[in-house]
């Protein structure tokens, strides 16, 4: 009988672990003997992670919107654990409003957050992980990233740049033998719906009734177990090839596909037109 190889627990660091999926995977982390430096803009609401947990877990305060906290945050998790094995941008809200009713300095503090924060994450780690020889950049994306709904056109905006950046960034940082995945949770029981995770754009008249319709259909939606999560996501940061997308929940494949089947069957209904615009025959 061969004997299995035994596990090395791993270093991370996640942010956003006070509520929702960052507290159910930094828990979860800590339960299976990984070591955990768990970061929130109020450490306060997390200390029950060093009283669980004792040293395995530190415990850092962070906006990620502050390039200095974020990167004096990664130096200290380096310092006290000595490896970074996984760096996890997981830190996020979302704007409710329609296009036309969000204030631009709204849809501003959104992208600091859900965009500028995550990059100073990655830009801070960077050096840590190349002179480490390894590491793994994980970052919380939403299937949203790739199709949208209306009333947080923004938010899904957000991830679709969050989308492009991380793809770009895994071709360019393969070389140093640091991998990325994008997690995309469909719809979950989490806090995301909390007041904490929302910010409401101040509502124009006309669009009331669209969207007591859109939160109708949105409540009725079934939304997943999050406890239900941490295996898979484990499944993804132990695999010697982890995936660059990784979708999370049962639903996410389907409605990614229509999307996507849609866009082609527009793309092929124009490629007449879209070739002749090219500017020599459209058979060359």
């Amino acid at each position: 009988m061969i004997a299995q190889k035994e596990r090395k627990p791993k270093v991370w660091f996640i942010t956003g672990t006070s509520r929702g999926f960052g507290r159910v995977w930094t828990e979860a982390a800590l339960k299976r003997g990984d070591q955990v430096a768990a970061t929130a803009r109020n450490v306060d609401s997390i200390t029950d992670f060093k009283e669980n947990y004792g040293e395995n877990v530190l415990l850092l305060p962070l906006d990620v919107t502050d390039p200095v906290q974020v990167k004096s945050s990664l130096l200290q998790a380096m310092d006290y654990f000595g490896r970074l094995d996984i760096v996890f941008n997981n830190a996020g809200y979302s704007l409710v409003g329609t296009i036309e009713e969000s204030d631009s300095d709204d849809v501003r503090a959104l992208y600091e957050t859900n965009i500028f924060g995550p990059l100073a994450v990655i830009k801070a780690a960077l050096p840590l992980l190349r002179k480490q020889g390894y590491g793994h950049i994980l970052g919380t994306s939403s299937n949203l990233g790739h199709v949208t709904l209306p009333v947080i056109g923004y938010y899904c905006s957000s991830k679709w740049a969050f989308e492009s950046i991380h793809e770009s960034l895994a071709t360019e940082i393969a070389q140093f033998n640091i991998k990325v995945t994008i997690v995309e949770p469909g719809a979950y029981a989490t806090e995301f719906g909390s007041q904490q995770s929302l910010k409401f754009a101040e509502g124009m008249e006309i669009y009331a009734g669209f969207k007591e319709k859109f939160f109708g259909n949105l409540s009725s939606m079934e939304r997943g177990d999050p406890e239900a999560t941490p295996d898979a996501l484990f499944a993804v940061v132990d695999s010697e090839n982890p995936p660059l997308r990784f979708n999370l929940g049962s639903h996410n494949l389907q409605g990614i596909k229509s999307a996507y089947n849609e866009r082609l069957k527009s793309w092929e209904e124009w490629d007449d037109v879209s070739r002749a615009a090219q500017g020599f025959d459209v058979n060359h």
